[in-house]
């Protein structure tokens, strides 16, 4: 019988399209081991679960995974943005939003939850929200795709879904998906107007070199595009997983109607309440919120990713 070990080295191999010799080649071992492994025979050693991990490049969470399936405690720390070990971490992402203002920026968990927001995604959420409130946990994917005031601010939605998810599955943790954002963006697929539009006939790439999303905006629109930024060389789960994406005007006009929007629209951007001090659960991935510099302006929103 197949040791748990030795069906997630079997999925992730296959998943990364390696074959065992390939697998045993990167790792240091012999093929006969490998084998040995997949199958159950032969135990893995600490240092080999890590090895065959870095060769198949799994992600943080994930390794964490292996370990215990092989006997092992986990080896990487799962922190919210509140511990001291990620606390400069917190303040450069609070640099950044912070930064970034006026224009729109935010950062999104592993599962396309909004974690945090700066002044100016505030102001643009709470604009096309209003008059109702913005919501305490929102989810990006969610908020685009289906029915809702966000969905109806997308004048190029057309344009917009498809590319979406795309780059969903392309922007995961080590190129695959968890299981519960792979389960949402079946379930977004399956919705007979997106089907459609994955469906259709592609028609030839518009002469730009990127899918922007233009927001209607007043009585006009405003065309923006995202630059996403990840930290690099983690060796923290939480600090794997989030995404900080800024919005980058796509034109002088959307730039100049931005700059000069009445400041008056910043009435109907809602404060977004805090994340809840209570103790989460210690299975809980999601973030906890991180304690904002001194004059830092970002917001933080709860995010509600399953585990």
């Amino acid at each position: 019988m197949e040791s748990s070990f030795g069906t997630l080295v079997r999925y992730w191999r296959r998943v990364r399209a390696m074959s065992q010799l390939a697998l045993a080649s990167a790792a240091m071992t012999t093929p006969r081991h490998m084998s040995f492994l997949e199958t159950g025979r032969s135990n893995p050693s600490r240092e080999m679960v890590l090895r065959l991990a870095a060769a198949l490049d799994v992600p943080l969470r994930d390794r964490n995974g292996m370990l215990l399936a092989a006997g092992f405690a986990p080896l990487f720390a799962h922190s919210g943005l509140d511990d001291p070990a990620l606390r400069r971490v917190a303040a450069a992402i609070g640099q950044m939003l912070d930064r970034h203002d006026p224009l729109p920026a935010v950062v999104l968990d592993r599962g396309w939850n909004l974690v945090r927001a700066n002044r100016g995604a505030v102001r643009l959420f709470g604009t096309l929200f209003a008059p109702a409130p913005i919501p305490d946990s929102a989810n990006v994917l969610r908020l685009i795709i289906e029915p809702g005031p966000v969905r109806d601010a997308i004048a190029n939605w057309d344009e917009v879904v498809p590319a979406l998810l795309e780059r969903a599955r392309r922007e995961a943790v080590g190129g695959v998906l968890d299981l519960n954002t792979a389960e949402l963006v079946r379930e977004l697929r399956a919705r007979a107007e997106v089907e459609a539009l994955i469906t259709a006939p592609r028609a030839a790439p518009p002469p730009i070199p990127i899918v922007d999303v233009h927001f209607r905006l007043g009585d006009g629109v405003v065309r923006f595009f995202s630059v996403v930024s990840t930290i690099g060389t983690p060796i923290d789960v939480t600090a794997q997983e989030l995404r900080i994406e800024a919005f980058f005007p796509s034109d002088d006009q959307s730039a100049e109607r931005w700059r000069t929007t009445d400041p008056g629209a910043q009435a109907h951007a809602q404060t977004v309440p805090r994340a809840s001090t209570a103790p989460r659960p210690t299975n809980d991935p999601t973030p906890a919120a991180p304690p904002c510099q001194p004059g830092c302006t970002c917001t933080t929103i709860t995010a509600d990713t399953p585990p």
